[in-house]
């Protein structure tokens, strides 16, 4: 079993920032892949960020923004978003490919690419 716990959220002024982190637990996979992706209501789930092993890919919505990163050793990632606008208003979702991890084709930006997923985190940004 693996749980994926989100923290960080939260309401932010536009301009602003927030740091998510992402703590993973259970029958983990050091450096697999892992991302974050967000969703509004009614729409679907967007990709935001992911990372491999040194690599790492962004939105071009979020590009220069948010980074990613990741701690091995607490087998924890993080999103660091800056300069925060009111479209960034979603619940933010980690995920992770600890079944699969490199095995096969990877696109980083599909949901499906994934095999756990966490319960989400709020973020608003408003004034």
């Amino acid at each position: 079993q693996v749980h994926l716990v989100e923290s960080g959220g939260g309401l932010v002024q536009p301009g602003g920032s927030l740091r998510l982190s992402c703590a993973a637990s259970g029958r983990t996979r050091s450096e697999s892949p892992m991302a974050w992706f967000r969703q509004a209501p009614g729409k679907e789930r967007e990709f935001v960020a992911g990372v491999g092993i040194s690599v790492t890919y962004y939105a071009d919505s979020v590009k220069g923004r948010f980074t990613i990163s990741r701690d091995n050793a607490k087998n924890t990632v993080y999103l660091q978003m800056n300069s925060l606008r009111p479209e960034d208003t979603d619940v933010y979702y980690c995920t992770a490919r600890f079944l699969r991890g490199y095995s096969g084709r990877i696109n980083y930006r599909d949901p499906d690419a994934y095999d756990y997923w966490g319960q989400g985190t709020q973020v608003t940004v408003s004034s």
